[in-house]
């Protein structure tokens, strides 16, 4: 939203319009395009650049996996023979155009061979004789991995439709991971890839790659040719999945009663509010505000988050008050890289999260969260557009009774301290979520003078004037008054879907809190740190049977349960994650089934559960496989 009369458009209006033609511009990629970027992705997640060589058995197998191959021994030793010193990028996209991915029917054929009674599971008997007695032998503790996996063996069987399943679902996500990161990564998509370089918007068909001639003898042509016995695709694939654990947890209807909010006596606290909220990207990213809090001296605190109740109509209860939030509180020491997380809201009353406790003095971070699991996009479509504005018999313009009240709202939320009145802190939040720029002081002094302020804040109705100015300066059209809805989180209909205003109150017993809003970011970074270090501490953890340095933590908080992998080894692994047989259960990701990689040494939050209907029983079962 512009502040002076004949500004130009809003950023987000001329990001939006840009994004669109290019998106009509770019033609449909071909068979064979998509069979390269799909290399390029694979290629790129093991190595910085495709001109560095594959050097190892090892990285050639990595690699084909991470292009959704499932190589077996047989299957490396075909093109890594004791004469072969590297390989390039070209040679590795011929071995994937013969290595074709393996299908489902394929495995199922391997298994239903040893299915003695035709009912899709195996002895573990049967299967460890055929295992590690037959063809390419496996080991005993490979075995025990195959057979300790906790969703595919029950009763001492192995479930080979269920593991079919889960192998086809693991591959098609480890090859989904890689080409988001190839995607999202555009200094990848800058690289030369060997002879493919990046082509123009036109798109020249991709030159067919020259394999070097060093690895192309006659025995290595012959190897080409031959495809394998489906034995070695059933030996590879149960090789997947190197161990598991699994996670149960069974929790009543409105478990949370047993972590009771209890507030308590505030008589003589001094007590201090600010709003916030949380806001939905489109690539479903969360950002909000985050805030300093002051505390002068030693005193026992109570601080709160909640959704904020914008509904003017008595009885009627916003639609995001379903929403979780929390705040995570952490001391400021030398700079803001070095926060030590200190505590987080985790009891509950009803929609009110809080803690109460001592802090010493000093500056504090407060960096709300929310799961995902209730804020996520829209997926209802809306038929009617709402309108905006309207001409009276004259044709002046005027602003309809539905947006008055939207925009009503809207002031509520960016009117972070609740006066009444939009400071111009206050009001560049609102530009930056909006139109991506701020507002200076020339151009606030501006707005002063054209619209109703009080000691120099915008009122309300200074507020919806200067949104029918802009309606004004682009004679009606409501397209960047719809920019600003959209950005802040309201759907065609007036509706918010997809943003949560929330309110923060603190109270301190021994001194005046002070509280300011200091950023508008991204729901990650110190507060990814912040709720691993907080599951870490507190959690169920489970050591992947073999694999010590990879353990599962799993938090149950009463209301929602989050998952974290802590990776203590010096590779990156991938994780599969399946939720399947989870009952009443949504996660911010949306999916039941999918996979994870977790960085050397570090640990990442795997997903954040919550009940569908807090009002019946649900119960969480996940289980963890490691697969490479």
């Amino acid at each position: 939203m512009a502040i002076s009369p004949g500004g130009d458009t809003s950023y987000s209006s001329q990001k939006l319009t840009l994004s669109e033609s290019l998106r009509t511009k770019k033609s449909p990629l071909t068979e064979e395009e998509i069979f390269y970027m799909n290399c390029r992705a694979a290629y790129l997640t093991v190595f910085k650049s495709s001109l560095e060589n594959i050097v190892s058995k090892d990285q050639l197998y990595l690699a084909l996996q991470h292009a959704g191959r499932n190589p077996s021994q047989k299957t490396i030793n075909k093109y890594w023979t004791p004469q072969t010193a590297k390989l390039n990028f070209d040679d590795f996209c011929v071995i994937l155009r013969k290595e074709k991915p393996t299908s489902k029917a394929e495995l199922l054929k391997s298994f239903k061979q040893l299915d003695i009674n035709d009912d899709g599971s195996i002895l573990h008997t049967d299967l460890y004789k055929f295992l590690t007695k037959r063809g390419e032998k496996m080991t005993q503790e490979e075995v025990n991995a195959i057979i300790n996996l906790a969703d595919v063996n029950t009763d001492g069987r192995f479930d080979y439709i269920k593991f079919c399943k889960l192998y086809m679902t693991t591959s098609e996500q480890c090859l989904k991971n890689t080409l988001e990161k190839l995607e999202v990564d555009s200094k990848l998509r800058r690289q030369q890839f060997g002879s493919h370089s990046e082509g123009s918007p036109e798109r020249d068909p991709p030159p067919v790659p020259k394999p070097s001639p060093r690895i192309m003898g006659k025995s290595d042509q012959d190897a080409f040719s031959n495809k394998g016995d489906t034995r070695s695709s059933l030996l590879s694939t149960a090789r997947k999945f190197k161990t598991s654990v699994s996670f149960t947890i069974t929790m009543g209807a409105s478990s949370n009663q047993n972590s009771k909010l209890t507030e308590p006596n505030l008589k003589d606290w001094q007590c201090i509010q600010s709003k916030g909220c949380f806001f939905l990207e489109e690539d479903g990213e969360i950002i909000s505000h985050q805030y300093k809090m002051q505390i002068t001296q030693k005193s026992m605190v109570y601080l709160t988050i909640k959704p904020l109740n914008l509904s003017q109509v008595e009885g009627k209860l916003s639609s995001w008050l379903s929403v979780d939030t929390t705040l995570y509180i952490l001391k400021e020491n030398e700079s803001r890289a070095n926060l030590q997380l200190i505590c987080f809201t985790e009891l509950q009353n009803r929609e009110v999260f809080g803690w109460t406790g001592e802090l010493g003095p000093g500056t504090y971070w407060l960096i709300p969260s929310t799961t995902g699991c209730r804020l996520r996009k829209e997926i209802k479509p809306i038929t009617e557009e709402a309108q905006l504005v309207y001409r009276d018999e004259t044709g002046e313009l005027f602003l309809t009774k539905e947006f008055k009240s939207t925009l009503s709202d809207i002031f509520e939320i960016i009117d972070l301290d609740g006066n009444g009145l939009l400071s111009l802190e206050e009001y560049n939040f609102f530009e930056l979520r909006t139109s991506g720029e701020k507002c200076d002081e020339d151009a606030w002094a501006i707005c002063r003078e054209n619209f109703d302020t009080k000691k120099n804040e915008l009122t309300r109705q200074g507020f919806m004037d200067l949104n029918l100015m802009e309606a004004n300066d682009r004679e009606g059209d409501p397209t960047d008054l719809w920019v600003t809805l959209h950005s802040m989180g309201y759907n065609k209909a007036l509706e918010l879907t997809e943003a949560c205003p929330f309110v923060i109150d603190i109270c301190a017993e021994k001194c005046k809190p002070r509280i300011k809003a200091v950023h508008m970011e991204a729901c990650s970074g110190q507060l990814e740190k912040a709720i691993c270090k907080s599951v870490l501490s507190r959690s169920d953890a489970k050591v992947m049977d073999g694999y010590e340095n990879i353990i599962v933590h799993g938090y149950n908080c009463d209301t929602w349960i989050t998952s974290v992998i802590e990776n203590k080894s010096d590779d990156k692994v991938i994780i599969h994650v399946n939720n399947e047989l989870s009952k009443n259960c949504v996660n911010n990701r949306g999916l039941s089934i999918f996979a994870v990689e977790v960085a050397p040494k570090s640990a990442m939050v795997c997903q954040h559960v919550m009940p569908l209907n807090e009002q019946q029983e649900w119960m969480y079962y996940c289980v963890y496989s490691l697969i490479s």
